[in-house]
């Protein structure tokens, strides 16, 4: 399951969506996919996989069955 915040939301038009990937990378492409609009928004968010933050490359994130991801794109503010 994915839920998408603020920016990442809008492009979707939903604000949880379910997506298959065994890695995180391939849950975006999929995003991408299905949601033309989310490929600019993706390359500024933030990940969390089971709330842990991902890091470095996407494709060497791998999930487990069932994971929650979040998309967090840059918030502005203080």
């Amino acid at each position: 399951e994915v839920h998408l915040f603020a920016a990442a939301r809008s492009a979707v038009g939903y604000p949880t969506v379910t997506a298959t990937g065994a890695s995180l990378g391939e849950v975006v492409d999929s995003l991408v996919r299905s949601y033309p609009a989310f490929a600019q928004v993706a390359p500024r968010c933030s990940y969390l996989v089971d709330g842990l933050a991902a890091h470095g490359d996407l494709a060497l994130v791998h999930l487990a069955a069932g994971a929650r991801v979040d998309v967090l794109p840059p918030f502005a503010g203080g």
